[in-house]
């Protein structure tokens, strides 16, 4: 989907979605924030792949996106990533 290891959807005022990047922020991996309430292009991006709400992750090497701010789940993700 990306050159970055994680593309991360994130909307304007949503707790979850600041969650979910101060969670990514802490870890060694490159990754892209795609707001969909600055740019509509992200949003279509998104509801092309059949979701429709925010956080979204996609990492790369996985087959599911996680959706949410599932923090163990993440988590684990993005150790997958490093090892």
């Amino acid at each position: 989907m990306e050159n970055q290891e994680v593309v991360v959807y994130i909307s304007e005022n949503n707790i979850y979605c600041n969650k979910v990047i101060e969670l990514i922020e802490g870890q060694d991996v490159s990754y892209k924030i795609k707001n969909i309430t600055k740019n509509t292009d992200y949003r279509k991006e998104l509801q092309n792949e059949g979701i429709y709400g925010t956080p979204a992750l996609f990492i790369k090497g996985q087959e599911r996106t996680i959706l949410g701010y599932q923090k163990n789940r993440i988590l684990r993700a993005l150790n997958d990533l490093t090892n």
